[in-house]
């Protein structure tokens, strides 16, 4: 994949850099069917020093998990709402250069345009991954929203400026909504169908709930013996490090 820009930039540096991205994003949905599907999620060390990524592919609709690759690394930007992608953006392609199966969808733990100027984290590796992306989070930056109804498949729009560029979605019944947005090459309906549709009876979409309980294992696993936690699984067959991946039944696949 060929870098948009250099990461090592500062505060006044970045926000020139997503004002000049913003126009390249392509809201229109770029693909005929949908067979994989990923999640990228990153945590955080305790003493806020080091990050670690995760990437897990899924089958569609089945969501079985096919592959998962992982990065850790220092913090390179400090923490700044509404640059985030700068902040978690190179130890998300990190992760996901380690990848054999490329997704045809990515969902990633942030926002997709629905954002102060355009352009969260999932537009951002839309653009830099050159895949289509879906912005999905538990909080939002932009306040111009209503709730939705409490049943599942309800939604609200979120807008920016009078325009619609998200929605409040309700994934589960009588659970707090998420907030999704398109990130790059599709288009809002299809990234709040394809949100509906990954969901397996929890709030959160499963690539994303997957992507979440391996970037925690990685975090404590390399916390407890000190060395790099990387591992693959493909099929449901484990490859390497048997450090976490023991089976293919591992906690962070259920």
């Amino acid at each position: 994949m060929k870098p948009l820009h250099s990461w090592k930039v500062n505060v006044e540096e970045a926000i020139q850099i997503q004002q000049n991205l913003r126009n390249r994003i392509i809201l229109q949905k770029t693909f005929s069917e949908v067979k994989t599907i990923g999640g990228g999620d990153v945590a955080y060390s305790e003493d806020r020093n080091s990050l670690f990524a995760a990437i897990v592919v899924l089958s569609f609709p089945k969501m079985e998990t096919l592959e998962i690759a992982n990065a850790h690394g220092e913090i390179p930007f400090p923490y700044i709402p509404g640059l985030l992608s700068f902040r978690e953006g190179p130890i998300l392609i990190k992760a996901f250069q380690k990848l054999k199966i490329k997704p045809d969808v990515m969902i990633f733990e942030g926002q997709g345009i629905a954002h102060p100027r355009g352009i969260g984290l999932a537009s951002h590796m839309g653009l830099w991954l050159d895949l289509p992306s879906i912005g999905c989070t538990k909080t939002p930056l932009l306040s111009d929203f209503i709730y939705p109804d409490p049943s599942k498949g309800s939604f609200e729009s979120i807008r920016r400026e009078g325009e619609e560029v998200g929605a409040v979605l309700r994934t589960k019944d009588k659970v707090k909504p998420l907030f999704v947005s398109p990130g790059h090459r599709i288009d809002l309906p299809t990234s709040i169908q394809l949100i509906l549709d990954t969901c397996q009876g929890y709030r959160t979409p499963e690539p994303l709930r997957k992507a979440h309980q391996l970037s925690c294992t990685i975090r404590k696993r390399r916390g407890r013996n000190g060395g790099d936690v990387g591992s693959k699984t493909t099929y449901g067959r484990t490859h390497q490090s048997k450090k976490i991946l023991t089976s293919p039944h591992n906690n962070y696949f259920l």
